[in-house]
């Protein structure tokens, strides 16, 4: 429990500089409470902890690294309710310090605390600031919640003019005793906080993460992140294309999606998607209208919404004529609408304007607005805009945003403005498309986040014969093709006839990437042609697997299994064959994954296009696809304990009613303990 810390009565303040500042500002912001610095050397301080007249609820400690070991030690005697650690030199700073780090933790014995490293908190809801800095904001009756990860960004963070109430901001530095998770449980217990935003650098306990967004869930207080570290997960050549095209990124947005967190990619998106959510909260859907006076902003918002995965919301006949009753002729009705300036000044005319396209039905209404500086500039004609898209709102009870293109374009007055009547001032184009989009309403995932092993086993991996891997992967009802092993040209043949022609026949062996090696032949259709091929292949590992061809593929796919060293064991499915790197068509799935999961995860893939039929060709047989691939997830469950890796590229997808077939499978497994 975080409660004494977060809302304290009584704050000590450690050290010097530092915990001079934390008192400066809680005297700034006007904290009720009672401060008690604490200093062996500074004139009406006390001089330890044990001459404190009371116990704190929370304290600041500003000393170096090692003295702080023995002051909380002290704390935590005297019974403190949490404390704030703002040195560093601990976990970052290499093997001395994670033994520091450690002995802090003992020393804390159970009582929580921010850091090390870090900056601390401000509770903007209770004029609380146990924040040795400047801080930019002020305080509020009801907001977002911000907890990151980074002292500075959240420093930063502090200082934007965006018109986003900020309740609370807690940094956690190096997560020794609380993290992420601890830290969203303990401002859900604040009805004042409408949504939370996280700044992350790592994840932390990802179950605990998981516990806590679902109770944020159940309370109505969406969640989105910044997390950084968009890199590839492997470090080193892998054998499987699944770990070369799987990332550590990836299975970080699949492990959001799943838990029902919003991902963005900058600072400024999270404010304006906290914002939204703050204002409005979820959106129903992704579809968007967009107003403008100007064919050249309406052109913007068709490029840049298309971009951040939004829809413009097709006008319907009644809808369109409605809006066209509003409009000059001249004027071309539609979505982006550019409605000219010939209404520009007329407060009722844009109103009417605006009602006939909000009633067009959109999940939220835009209107482009970037504001004159309001210091050397007359703003009255952007005032009345605004004003009658207020009007417009009134009568509809629909959502509204009013976007600047450029972030400085939206006025601070402005802005507090549009925000008291429930229309969302947008700082930004770029940033509030995205955030338009991620602020859609999400659902958790009907397969939480399971205690699935994570690390690969330790025994070394052998890579199974690919005959043999097909043959795991059949007992899991994954189809491949009749197939027989062969190890002198002759007996090749005889195979081939056994099976019937057209045969494919590749080198047998331990031999990851075939094709890429030469060690694959492909339609051979008589005797002469298998005997020639396996005359050229036997010599690289003494046995050939000859397979019947697979007829009327529609489209290859890759299908992987891999694990994240956090999130456990993933699935990633893509465009497959020679070209499954090149293309880098892929989607990424957390394991165990429901099969509405793996259908909307394959229906995403630029190769989807093919399997609903593209140019007059016929479908893909999609389904059993989908049966293929749940094959290979429930045989990856099923031997969780010693896979390592497993890659089927391709999954040949055949004509609609024809099936699919795993044609070439590199499977990882440890080996199995010999029986005595």
């Amino acid at each position: 429990m975080l409660t004494r810390l977060l809302h304290p009565q009584t704050i000590a303040v450690i050290g010097g500089q530092a915990a001079a500042e934390v008192a400066r500002q809680c005297a700034k912001i006007g904290f009720a409470g009672k401060i008690w610095p604490v200093h062996p050397r500074v004139e009406g301080a006390y001089r330890s902890v044990a001459d404190l007249p009371g116990v704190p609820d929370a304290a600041f400690i500003g000393v170096n690294a090692h003295a702080t070991i023995g002051i909380m030690a002290d704390l935590a005697s005297a019974g403190c309710g949490g404390a704030v650690v703002f040195a560093s030199g601990f976990a970052e700073a290499g093997e001395e310090g994670r033994a520091l780090q450690a002995a802090l933790l003992k020393a804390a014995a159970g009582v929580k605390f921010l850091g090390p490293n870090c900056y601390g908190y401000a509770n903007a809801f209770d004029r609380t600031l146990i924040w040795p800095d400047q801080f930019g904001g002020t305080p509020v009756q009801r907001g977002v919640a911000i907890i990151a990860q980074s002292g500075n960004i959240g420093l930063n963070i502090t200082m934007q003019r965006r018109a986003l109430p900020i309740g609370m901001l807690i940094t956690l530095g190096n997560m020794a005793s609380v993290g992420h998770a601890e830290a969203i449980e303990a401002v859900l217990d604040d009805p004042r906080v409408t949504a939370i935003g996280l700044h992350m650098e790592g994840l932390g306990d990802p179950h605990a993460l998981a516990k806590a967004v679902a109770r944020a869930h159940a309370q109505g207080v969406p969640v989105v992140a910044l997390k950084t570290g968009r890199s590839a997960a492997a470090a080193s050549i892998a054998l499987s294309h699944t770990a070369s095209l799987g990332s550590s990124d990836a299975v970080v947005d699949a492990y959001f999606r799943r838990i029902g967190v919003a991902r963005v990619n900058s600072i400024a998106a999270l404010l304006e998607t906290l914002k939204l959510l703050h204002i409005q909260g979820p959106l129903p859907g992704s579809s968007i209208a967009s107003l403008s006076c100007s064919g050249g902003e309406a052109a913007l918002m068709a490029d840049m919404a298309l971009q951040a995965g939004l829809t413009l919301a097709p006008l319907s006949t009644e809808a369109a004529a409605a809006i066209e009753a509003t409009v000059p002729p001249i004027v071309s009705v539609s979505n982006p609408l550019d409605y000219h300036t010939f209404a520009w000044r007329d407060r009722a005319a844009l109103a009417r304007v605006f009602t006939a396209m909000l009633r067009a039905g959109a999940d939220l209404t835009v209107l482009i607005l970037d504001f004159p500086q309001p210091d050397i500039c007359d703003t009255t004609d952007w005032d009345i805009a605004a004003a009658a898209l207020s009007d417009a709102v009134q009568a509809t009870g629909r959502r509204a945003a009013v976007l600047a293109t450029l972030p400085e374009c939206m006025p601070q007055s402005q802005a507090d403005r549009l925000t008291a009547l429930g229309i969302v001032p947008l700082f930004g184009m770029a940033e509030s498309l995205e955030a338009v989009a991620a602020a859609l309403h999400l659902e958790i995932s009907n397969h939480p986040q399971q205690e699935t092993p994570t690390a690969p086993p330790e025994s070394e991996a052998v890579t199974l014969p690919e005959f043999e891997g097909k043959r795991r992967l059949a007992e899991c009802r994954v189809p491949v093709p009749d197939g027989r092993l062969a190890t002198s040209p002759d007996a090749a043949a005889e195979a081939a006839r056994t099976i019937g022609y057209p045969v494919a026949l590749k080198a047998a062996g331990d031999i990851a990437h075939k094709t890429e090696l030469g060690a694959v032949r492909l339609n051979l259709r008589d005797e002469a042609a298998v005997t020639s091929a396996a005359a050229d292949l036997l010599p690289l590992t003494g046995t050939v697997l000859i397979e019947r061809m697979v007829s009327g593929c529609i489209a290859e796919l890759i299908v992987g299994v891999a694990r994240d060293a956090v999130l456990g064991p993933y699935i990633m499915i893509g465009s497959g064959g020679i070209l499954a790197e090149l293309v880098g068509d892929t989607a990424t799935l957390l394991l165990p994954a429901s099969r509405a999961e793996i259908a909307t995860a394959l229906d995403s893939l630029r190769v989807s296009k093919l399997l609903r039929g593209f140019r007059n060709k016929p479908p893909g047989d999609i389904e059993a696809a989908l049966d293929a691939i749940e094959g290979i997830q429930n045989f990856a469950l099923r031997n969780l304990a010693t896979l390592h890796e497993l890659d089927v590229n391709p999954l040949m997808v055949c004509a609609a009613g024809q099936g699919a077939v795993a044609a070439d499978v590199l499977m990882r497994l440890s080996p199995e303990p010999a029986h005595v």
